[in-house]
């Protein structure tokens, strides 16, 4: 199946947008060292995005849903995510944990539904499955960017290791951040099953 027939302006706003984030963010980051190792999984989703644009064209709400983990990811890149300015949303829910990342971890899962949307559109499965097979990979890449976090803060150490975790002191931090993750992945699988993006060809 080929891509549908749709304007490019969204995804080009997206991308401008994306483009933009991440140049407003490696302006002064607040841990150089921290902004390089957050930003390069940004650079590793964006360019082949961008770069195979031409050959394949995802739905506009799968560009949508990508870019939200593109730009709340790059914004913690700069600050450092126990570090965004997000204090409205503490206050809000009474809590003293900046829950930033939370927000971040649960827009990875946003990614189910442009891996559904591939391996529909592509003829490699039926919605069910794809869904399925989209929902178990964002929990695995959960799961493996915990450990690359973990990994990563030993490596570093001192202060930079810590702001790269991101725990703010809770002992169930991965439990949790893998918990948004798969909501992510559920809610945008719903979105998945209402626009039917496989049958707009």
């Amino acid at each position: 199946m080929q891509s549908p027939v749709q304007s490019a302006k969204i995804p080009l706003i997206l991308a401008a947008l994306v483009t933009t984030t991440i140049a407003w963010s490696g302006t002064n980051p607040a841990f150089p060292e921290v902004w390089l190792a957050e930003i390069i999984p940004i650079l590793l989703i964006f360019v082949p995005l961008v770069a195979t644009f031409k050959r394949f064209q995802f739905s506009n709400g799968a560009y949508l849903f990508m870019a939200c983990w593109l730009v709340l990811h790059t914004i913690g890149a700069h600050f450092t995510f126990a570090n965004v300015p997000f204090e409205w949303f503490s206050d809000l829910i009474g809590s003293d944990r900046n829950h930033f990342d939370r927000f971040a971890h649960f827009s990875i899962g946003f990614y189910a539904y442009p891996i559904a949307e591939y391996l529909t559109r592509k003829g490699h499965c039926k919605p069910m499955l794809a869904a399925l097979f989209g929902l178990c990979a964002i929990m695995a890449i959960a799961a493996a960017y915990e450990i690359i976090e973990w990994w990563y803060a030993v490596l570093a150490g001192g202060e930079a290791g810590i702001e790269f975790l991101g725990s703010q002191g809770d002992i169930w931090d991965a439990q949790q951040d893998m918990l948004a993750d798969t909501l992510g992945a559920i809610t945008s699988l719903l979105f998945f099953f209402y626009n039917k993006p496989y049958k707009a060809n």
